[in-house]
């Protein structure tokens, strides 16, 4: 009899949880490429991306008891990466972000918007910005934006609804945009 992919993650997990390496090589072997892509787009560069992929795996063999197996296995890992990633953001400020003049204006612009750009942000405020939004609103707008997900993959992730998480993405956007404002007019007036 074939197992079927759910048997044979499942058989991984209980073999991660025994602390078998070679169930933890496989589980490493199926994910890291996925998630290392996720961690280089928060780090920046590969070696702070190959720090935070190894933390996350760290993490997630040592809470991988935790795995409560209602939602999906890759989803609740993805979030122990994510959050990995933002903790080492929070920890270690980056130097850059790599957002282009259009992707700046794409944070600030809606329909009532002028049409003049705004002055492009340092990387380091940006960052400060997008830190300070509460973590909901802060969880979907990287998973949005950085990560390039759709409400349906980051409800399925955050174990929220599609609403709320276009809700906390438009709140996000709201938040940032005034607080990109107020920033602009101090830095003018200063």
């Amino acid at each position: 009899m074939h197992n079927t992919g759910m048997e044979q993650e499942q058989k991984i997990i209980e073999g991660c949880i025994s602390g078998r390496r070679k169930a933890q090589n496989e589980l490493y072997s199926r994910y890291s490429g996925l998630f290392y892509g996720i961690c280089l787009r928060y780090a920046g560069n590969r070696t702070e991306a190959q720090d935070i992929l190894q933390d996350s795996f760290v993490k997630i063999f040592t809470k991988i008891s935790s795995f409560n197996k209602l939602g999906s296995f890759e989803g609740w890992m993805r979030r122990i990466v994510v959050n990995t990633a933002l903790n080492y953001l929070r920890d270690h400020a980056r130097e850059r972000i790599n957002l282009s003049l259009s992707e700046q204006y794409d944070l600030v612009a809606d329909e009532e918007s002028s049409d003049e750009l705004p002055e492009p942000l340092p990387a380091e405020m940006m960052i400060k910005l997008i830190q300070s939004l509460p973590e909901g609103y802060r969880m979907v707008f990287n998973l949005y934006v950085f990560e390039q997900n759709t409400h349906k993959q980051i409800a399925e992730i955050l174990s929220i609804s599609e609403n709320t998480s276009k809700t906390q993405l438009m709140r996000a956007r709201l938040m940032l945009r005034k607080l990109i404002t107020e920033h602009s007019s101090v830095t003018v007036n200063s």
